[in-house]
């Protein structure tokens, strides 16, 4: 029988997502945990499976187009099912505006497209209008995302050349074209200068998205715009949220990591997994939760949740930007295990193939800047967790040791705290623990 499929709520409180591609086209059979389509959130992409056989009998939404979630994304059968009347079906299961499901941009702006399509003495079939209400050439073919970012970039989506089937504009065609046009101005301005000159100091170029594709880019002379990307808009939100509401107190600390480098030598000789010190320095977190269980909860409206498994996050830089991915239950993990971890999780940030529940959960993220050579730092707390571990750089300096002056190396570390749910004494026996393990670090592989 016949069913709506709608676009599913994979991250919590998530208003829309983009469906970024179909893995099954219409008529085509698919099985049970098939990938159907792939998702894009502000943080992952989320492969949609099918929970039981069946067949794609059409598809309501086209690539790349926002959707709202819950609306309906695409009509689903029974193995070998067909229907020979569609909109009677969408009528009978209520989804009476199928146009507007289809395209986006008229739902956003009904009473602008009514005004278009009367202008042009009829419904918009995509191409251009002549006076008189007669279309300018054959229907241009084009995605709802595709001509917003084309109208953003200024170029007319007849003059793109589509790469989607029966040569639909999608996306990276729009970003293709406006990559060309950029290049373009960039050359004649190139052209103009007699010789070279300081690059404007008001650029601002961000990477588009999760999807890993290039930046729609608006240029002229002084400066360049990029659109922000739904990863930027995401960590702008949560960050601006998370200063506005947690009142963060900071705990600053140094350590001697002279056994901490040592032991990573140890570990690493002869080894086919090479460890980091940033892997050790989870390990010491995770340690000291346990030790400080007072320091593994987040703030609800409600109570303070307090968790029996430590669940960590580490920050990930990615072209499109930071997501914290967690290690679930890193507590029980070995250093080997760790470093696996780490490294999956960075591999598949950077491509944009993290999922959904690897972004959620966790009560401390550690982010670490020191391989930048950035000595200390203080980090914005990631909600909902209760803190932030900022590490720095390992350096040489000058250190006391019984009444000696030597030469030592000190890393020094920042955390910062929700004052909500920790209160400053909790948060000063963490980092007194957290420092002990790192001086000590034999304690971590306990």
């Amino acid at each position: 029988m016949a069913r709506i499929l709608r676009m599913p709520e994979v991250a919590a409180n998530a208003a829309e997502a983009v469906l970024q591609g179909w893995s099954v086209t219409e008529n085509s059979p698919f099985a049970a945990s098939d990938v159907i389509a792939t998702i894009e959130t502000e943080k992952a992409v989320v492969d949609v499976e099918a929970e039981a056989d069946g067949v794609i009998v059409k598809t309501l939404v086209p690539e790349g187009a926002a959707v709202e979630v819950g609306d309906p994304i695409a009509v689903i059968g029974d193995p070998g099912e067909k229907v020979d009347n569609l909109d009677a079906l969408l009528a009978d299961m209520g989804v009476a505006a199928a146009e507007a499901v289809k395209d986006p941009e008229r739902r956003e702006a009904p009473d602008a497209a009514r005004t278009a399509e009367q202008a042009a003495g009829g419904p918009d079939t995509g191409g251009t209008a002549r006076s008189g209400g007669h279309a300018a050439g054959p229907r241009i073919f084009a995605s709802p995302l595709a001509r917003r970012l084309a109208r953003q970039a200024g170029i007319p989506v007849e003059e793109i050349p589509g790469s989607g089937p029966n040569g639909r504009v999608v996306r990276k065609d729009v970003e293709a074209a406006a990559a060309r046009k950029a290049a373009e101005a960039a050359d004649r301005e190139a052209a103009t200068i007699p010789s070279p000159t300081p690059a404007p100091t008001n650029v601002a170029v961000r990477a588009h998205g999760p999807a890993l594709a290039p930046a729609v880019v608006v240029a002229d002379r002084t400066h360049t715009d990029t659109p922000h990307s739904r990863i930027r808009r995401a960590i702008a939100a949560r960050l601006a949220e998370s200063k506005r509401t947690a009142p963060h107190f900071y705990l600053r600390g140094t350590a001697r990591v002279d056994k901490l480098l040592d032991l990573r030598r140890q570990l690493n000789d002869g080894g086919t997994t090479k460890i980091s010190v940033n892997d050790l320095v989870l390990k010491a977190a995770a340690r000291a939760h346990t030790l400080v269980p007072a320091m593994n909860v987040i703030w609800t409206q409600d109570a303070i949740r307090q968790f029996t498994s430590v669940d960590l996050a580490m920050a990930v830089a990615t072209p499109q930007g930071l997501v914290t991915p967690v290690l679930r239950g890193a507590d029980r993990m070995t250093v080997t295990a760790v470093t696996a971890t780490v490294k999956d999780y960075a591999d598949r940030a950077k491509t944009g193939r993290l999922r959904q529940d690897e972004l959620e959960g966790g009560t401390l993220t550690v982010t670490n800047l020191g391989m930048y050579g950035t000595e200390e730092f203080a980090a914005i707390i990631n909600p909902p967790h209760a803190a932030i571990l900022a590490v720095g750089a390992a350096r040489q300096e000058p250190v006391v040791e019984d009444g000696e002056l030597k030469v030592g190396t000190t890393m020094r570390v920042t955390l910062s705290v929700d004052h909500r749910p920790v209160d400053g004494v909790v948060a000063a026996e963490w980092m007194r623990t957290f420092l002990a393990l790192v001086e000590n670090p034999v304690q971590i592989l306990a």
